[in-house]
């Protein structure tokens, strides 16, 4: 307690009350080869809703990616995807040369700091902006822009019937002493491809208008009356769907910089009403990621500390991008597992020759031994609402998806496999239907079969991991039940450090895991469990290496993968206690 100099009362708190916290084991992780979005960023989706509003509709270049993703949210709400990006895609610009800008922390870092007049992004007379994604979709994207002191221009301005009136001076610049820092912006989809995710436009589409922006301000410092950024610069930036803003017009004066006494913003002189109508941005151009592209995006979610994800899906991916996510994500981390299809010249229209194939897949590739890893037998023949056609899509998104389920239904350390909890969804047709002799060959190297039964529906008909080797980390329930171990009681473990390696803390350690244990027994995760810390493995020499060891012995439970019935006829006169046991 606190030494005292004079009389008194010091009160003290002690928190007995720790436990061991609940851990996720739900959370997706994916990297996708997309023609639109945010990239080299990690974005959560919670469904397929939103999948579709951050990443585009599917294409014929990202349909794989996009249906995997749509397929682990068929079972659950939450995806973190990373788009991998091929450097020579572009953002398209008002200038129509293109840029790379990833993400919006490349785009601040590389130009909100500069808040610069024109720099080659756009004419003298317009505002440099480029679209907010690499993609050729950014090509349907058309900006328009009115500036404050254009009054007899707004009245002829195209778009001036969707604002109230002209700009002028913000509430925030007129409380500084500065004027005219006003400006308002229009977005339109200028060919009609936004609309209709990509594919050619409709004679309706073309020319809509998709966002409006009033009385945005072109003073850097401008703030709007709850405090939020009213720079124009910045809330494009951070709210618009479509554009980035990169420059100021050269012909203009004080844009950019903070209101203060005195200071006038002059638009651009004699705006004439084509420029203030609309350019179209240009040079926007996508090229699909290579594999080195995917292992730099798949290094976003290397981090156990900072990303929080237990269920990767691997889509498409080659052997070489397979083998890396394996190597150097699941291993790494130690608190997820990989899940992986075989390539799709393997099953798809390969009749007779599939376990071959996949087979030389394993043997071939530089797949190794691995409990943190998991492989499946095929694709799925999937319907693409957006398109109306049917397209191939990989199971491991599907697998994973049953995981995350069996989670919320039971609990991770129950197998995800079988006729109650292994039912796929969004299933037309099987690229190739797996019976008995097929299964028993799959099954000894590893591979989990994914079969169609007749009146059952399709479901996964293995719990295989990886691993090689006999030992219970084969199966994916028990991998899954000691990452939930490891993880919870590690995150409780963290709070010992740094105390001292005494009866007490070692007493406390105890007397946090064990209820946690006893709660997994009970909920059938666990037979049975035992934990060791005390002197007999807290010696001396490990007290002086300030260093703290526990031993949590487990025995973990098993899921049932063998079932024989014995059928015994008896005759009539024979008792049964004569022969039950016998056979």
């Amino acid at each position: 307690m606190a030494f005292q100099l004079s009389p008194g009362v010091v009160t003290t708190e002690i928190d007995l009350t720790t436990i061991i916290p609940a851990v996720s084991t739900t959370n997706g992780g994916f990297v996708g080869d997309f023609e639109w979005g945010p990239a080299n960023t990690i974005i959560t989706l919670d469904s397929e809703n939103t999948l579709v509003n951050i990443f585009g509709k599917p294409t014929n270049n990202s349909a794989i990616s996009f249906f995997s993703a749509a397929s682990f949210l068929a079972y659950g709400n939450n995806l973190k995807v990373v788009r991998a990006i091929n450097s020579s895609s572009k953002n398209a610009t008002a200038n129509g040369t293109g840029v790379l800008i990833e993400n919006n922390d490349q785009w601040f870092n590389t130009y909100r700091a500069t808040t610069t007049a024109n720099s080659g992004w756009g004419n003298t007379n317009f505002i440099g902006v480029a679209a907010t994604h690499p993609g050729a979709l950014g090509n349907s994207i058309k900006v328009a822009y009115c500036p404050a002191g254009n009054a007899s221009l707004f009245s002829s301005w195209a778009y001036n019937s969707f604002f109230d009136a002209a700009p002028g001076t913000s509430q925030y610049a007129a409380s500084k002493g500065a004027a005219n820092d006003e400006i308002h912006v229009v977005v339109i989809d200028a060919t009609g491809q936004i609309a209709t995710g990509g594919t050619p436009a409709g004679t309706n589409a073309a020319g809509a208008v998709l966002e409006t922006w009033k009385n945005l301000s072109v003073a850097s410092d401008a703030k709007n009356w709850d405090g939020s950024p009213n720079f124009y610069g910045d809330v494009l930036a951070s709210q618009s769907n479509w554009i980035r803003w990169l420059s100021h017009p050269a012909n203009t004066t004080n844009w950019g910089t903070v209101a203060t006494s005195g200071v006038t913003y002059v638009g651009v002189g004699g705006l004439s009403s084509g420029v203030a109508n609309g350019t179209t941005l240009s040079g926007g151009v996508y090229a699909s990621a290579t594999d080195a592209n995917k292992q730099v995006s798949w290094d976003k979610l290397k981090d156990g500390d900072s990303v929080d994800v237990s269920l990767l899906i691997t889509g498409d991916a080659s052997g070489t991008v397979a083998q890396y996510i394996i190597d150097n994500v699941a291993e790494y981390r130690k608190d997820c597992v990989a899940f992986l299809s075989p390539s799709s010249a393997n099953v798809v229209n390969n009749p007779g020759s599939e376990v071959t194939a996949i087979t030389t897949q394993k043997n071939t590739n530089i797949f190794r031994s691995s409990s943190y890893a998991v492989f499946d037998s095929g694709w799925k023949y999937m319907f693409d609402k957006y398109n109306n056609v049917y397209r191939w899509i990989p199971l491991n998104a599907d697998i994973a998806g049953l995981c995350a389920r069996t989670d919320t239904t039971n609990d991770p350390w129950f197998s995800p496999a079988g006729l109650n909890r292994g039912q796929i969804k969004n299933v037309v047709k099987l690229s190739w239907n797996p019976n008995k002799t097929n299964r028993d060959d799959l099954y000894k190297i590893g591979v989990n079969p994914v079969v169609a039964f007749p009146g059952e529906g399709t479901v996964l008909f293995g719990d295989k991991t990886m691993l090689t080797k006999p030992s219970a980390f084969e199966r994916i329930n028990v991998r899954r039940l000691f990452i939930v171990l490891e993880k919870a009681i590690a995150t409780a473990a963290k709070y010992s450090l740094f105390e001292f390696n005494d009866e007490f803390t070692r007493s406390q350690f105890v007397s946090l895991v064990e209820p946690f244990l006893r709660d997994v027994q009970g909920l059938r995760g666990i037979y049975d469990f035992r934990v060791v810390c005390d002197e007999t493995n807290n010696t001396p020499e490990v007290i002086d290496r300030n260093e703290f060891i526990g031993d949590i012995y487990i025995k973990p439970a098993r899921s049932i993968n063998f079932i024989q019935l014995n059928f015994v006829a008896v005759r009539t006169g024979v008792a049964f206690e004569e022969i039950v046991g016998r056979f």
